[in-house]
């Protein structure tokens, strides 16, 4: 199933493009849209996991640096 943007359709057979070229148009561009829209939701998944390994990176690095320089007492008593 083919997906066409009805705006730009619209628009290029008000501006005077004959029927076949505004729909071959329309679908190229929503062709493109669908790709974007992909590469969005993998950015958006590789961002989630860059904030993870950053906070635990975080957190290793605060937990190395205390025992570096306070020492830690691991058992109570």
């Amino acid at each position: 199933m083919s997906v066409m943007i009805a705006e730009l359709y619209d628009a290029l057979k008000e501006a005077g493009a004959s029927e076949e070229k505004s729909r071959a148009a329309a679908k190229a561009l929503a062709e493109y849209e669908s790709g974007f829209n992909k590469v969005d939701a993998e950015l958006q998944l590789i961002k989630w996991m860059l904030g993870a390994c950053l906070a635990l990176s975080g957190t290793v690095i605060g937990l190395l640096l205390n025992i570096v320089f306070k020492g830690v007492k691991l058992a109570a008593g």
